[in-house]
């Protein structure tokens, strides 16, 4: 039911039980912040499950990103629409020491084309948290702009929309 999708460097592969304690690390950490906050350990074993779950109930959801000559998990990347969500969102989360090197804008690509040319989304937007200013840059890479008219997902939290250009280009707004 979940695809597989490779890029030059990349596998983003279905998340499986042995990337949940990476998972944990990550969102039980000081990084977590920029993504709102630290998790609890139970928490962030839900938000794991949730990702999971996204796929038997949306069709769509997260890969784990790997390296194409390193099975080891470097973060979360994919396709999102949460109950609550205006939108389709392109999400990424990358573990500590995979930041830096293009991975997020590279798995992020391929989740957006996929989710255009598989799971026939026409829209898709990412909800960043306005401080976390290196993945608005990610967002930035792959042609997103700020979009001040979309609807946000998390009420008065300070979250910037970027939209990303729809299958064929520049799109105006949601569909």
């Amino acid at each position: 039911m979940i695809p597989t999708l490779t890029t030059e460097r990349l596998v983003l592969r279905p998340p499986e039980a042995a990337d949940v304690e990476p998972a944990i690390a990550f969102f039980t950490g000081d990084r977590a912040a920029e993504f709102g906050n630290a998790m609890t350990r139970a928490d962030a074993w839900r938000l794991f499950a949730t990702v999971l779950g996204h796929w038997a109930l949306r069709g769509h959801g997260m890969w784990t990103v790997t390296r194409r000559d390193d099975p080891a998990p470097l973060g979360l990347v994919g396709c999102l629409r949460m109950d609550n969500w205006p939108e389709n969102e392109i999400g990424w989360f990358l573990w500590d020491g995979a930041e830096g090197q293009g991975y997020a804008t590279e798995a992020a690509r391929a989740a957006r084309a996929c989710a255009y040319d598989r799971f026939g989304w026409t829209t898709a937007v990412s909800y960043i948290d306005a401080a976390n200013q290196r993945s608005i840059r990610v967002a930035e890479r792959m042609g997103a702009w700020p979009d001040p008219a979309a609807p946000h997902p998390n009420g008065d939290a300070p979250t910037v929309v970027m939209r990303h250009p729809g299958p064929h280009g520049r799109t105006p707004g949601p569909a």
